[in-house]
């Protein structure tokens, strides 16, 4: 077995640091006493700057997070991952979200060791990857010519949803398809309802999103908009006009389940693309109908360029190995539970519901890859909401409540076609949240103090365009690797989101059959409720 994190030498050596040098420090102090500090503490990296300086470490505390990393084999588990071992040891997988971004001649990598050194299996999944997307591109490219398709809904959930919505949603100023783009995810029906009631049969083209063409909710909702559209004057006859087969397309690798369906225009993906990592694949292709296949090429390639980065770059550059091995830092030595996400941007609405899933799902753990059970914690809570709303909202937590919370601002230096008063005081607003976080307010009475000395970190985009938002999605991606393989868990399955999918089978079945032996009071009232809510509330 291999050590716990917390046994690690560079583990000891981190906690007496923070005891001894950390714990009392102050970021005005350590700006005021140290010229080089911006310098050491930001980096340039693809389409990202990043501005780590207003955290609350140094250069001492990089140097012994860099001894972890060492010490905990993160650079050979990020090797393994690009060689294509299974690093998903639970479901017996690779993890290959990066291949999906790869060029055909490997591009940024040709050069890397471990990829000159791919067993030919390589070679050739990565063929079969330009293949599937040169069709994908193709489906693509052929809707967006078709001016009767006016409408495209995506049902999918999980990464199936969050990936090709927040990229939709942030690349809104490079669509030009000229379509309305819709997601449904939540099993709810008024969300899929509030859906149909806006879009017409003859003109709706349907994307159901599922790998196994099994997940509940998904095909709950595909089924029921399957119905809604043969009840709208919809056939199954694939030579209609308006057919199941002309307004359905599956994202799966179950071909003949899509079939039963009466769907046979399908797109598939392979095991190793986990949920969370799929959005690069052929579930990403509501994202290539609206920005068309130039710029999602261009999507891929601002992905790429911060793989190459993380696979080659130097410890001390590489951007998301400092990110995860600072997101370590606070969780387990500085002791903060949660992280807030500002995205000073409209376009990046919905990143933070994306991250959630990203981190909390890959790194809510607490056994290693091995079975032992960790004695630290590892993923903190994911919140926030895009400023500068947020700050009339839970700033005021943050710059005087009692617990410390480190916040992540994201910011564009270029607001595109709004680029003028609007974005200059957006901006300008992130940068003076993040100066008031550090200095805070005193000598104004104590209604108004602000104790400073809180933590934050900047990343500045160029501008929010395909290859950006390509870069910036990767950078999570590693960095989310990172504290994972510090910690030594699996960031590639999610077995706790399968449980409650198992439990909600049980119920639905022992509704069916009324036997409810071994099940606990509570859940068996709230069902016994359930059951009685058409004739009213229970007794």
């Amino acid at each position: 077995m291999p050590p716990l994190c917390d046994s690690l030498p560079a583990w000891s050596a981190l906690q007496a640091h923070y005891r001894d040098e950390v714990q009392a420090l102050d970021l005005r102090q350590a700006f005021a006493a140290d010229a080089g500090r911006l310098d050491a503490l930001s980096q340039q990296a693809p389409h990202v700057f990043a501005d780590l300086s207003k955290n609350l470490w140094t250069v001492r505390t990089e140097e012994l997070l860099r001894a972890l990393a060492q010490q905990s084999g993160v650079q050979a588990r990020r090797d393994a991952m690009l060689a294509g071992a299974h690093v998903n040891a639970s479901e017996d997988r690779a993890a290959m979200h990066w291949l999906l971004r790869m060029p055909a001649d490997r591009g940024g990598l040709r050069e890397c060791a471990v990829v000159q050194q791919w067993q030919p299996g390589m070679h050739q999944a990565l063929q079969d990857v330009h293949d599937t997307l040169d069709a994908m591109l193709a489906l693509a490219e052929q809707v967006r010519a078709d001016e009767g398709i006016t409408d495209i809904v995506n049902i999918g959930i999980g990464g199936s949803h969050l990936g090709p919505e927040v990229v939709a949603n942030a690349l809104e100023d490079w669509v030009d398809s000229g379509k309305n783009f819709h997601f449904v995810s939540n099993v709810d029906g008024h969300e899929l309802g509030h859906v149909l009631r806006r879009v017409r049969p003859a003109s709706t083209l349907f994307l159901i999103a599922s790998k196994s063409f099994t997940t509940a909710e998904t095909m709950l909702n595909a089924r029921s908009a399957r119905q809604w559209f043969l009840a709208q004057g919809g056939s199954e006859d694939p030579q209609a006009a308006c057919s199941i087969d002309r307004h359905f397309v599956a994202l799966t690798t179950n071909v003949q389940a899509a079939a039963e369906f009466g769907i046979r225009r399908t797109l598939g993906f392979w095991d190793w693309v986990g949920g969370r990592f799929s959005l690069w694949s052929a579930i990403g292709l509501p994202v290539a109908i609206a920005i068309g296949a130039v710029q999602f090429r261009a999507l891929l390639a601002g992905a790429h360029a911060m793989d190459a980065h993380f696979f080659t770059a130097p410890m001390e550059a590489n951007l998301p190995l400092r990110l995860g091995l600072l997101d370590v830092w606070y969780r387990d030595f500085c002791g903060f539970s949660s992280r807030c996400i500002a995205p000073y941007s409209h376009g990046l609405r919905r990143l933070t519901a994306y991250l959630q899933q990203l981190e909390m799902e890959s790194n809510g753990k607490g056994v290693t890859r091995e079975g032992q059970r960790l004695a630290v914690p590892t993923a903190p809570v994911i919140w926030g909401e895009p400023g500068t709303n947020g700050q009339h909202a839970f700033f005021q937590m943050l710059h005087q409540g009692q617990d410390v919370i480190p916040v992540e601002f994201i910011a564009l230096r270029d607001g595109g076609k709004y680029l003028g008063a609007h974005h200059q005081s957006l901006v300008v607003n992130a940068i003076a949240q993040a100066q008031a976080l550090m200095e805070g307010r005193h000598g104004e009475g104590a209604e108004r103090h602000c104790e400073g000395n809180r933590p934050s970190s900047f990343l500045l985009l160029q501008q929010l365009d395909p290859a950006s938002l390509g870069a910036l999605i990767a950078l999570y991606e590693h960095r989310v690797f990172t504290a994972g393989a510090v910690w030594g868990i699996n960031s590639f399955d999610q077995w706790g989101v399968e449980l409650g999918k198992h439990l909600a089978r049980q119920l639905h079945a022992r509704q069916d059959s009324g036997d409810w032996q071994g099940v606990d009071a509570s859940t068996r009232a709230l069902m016994r409720r359930l059951a009685a809510g058409a004739a009213g509330p229970a007794p």
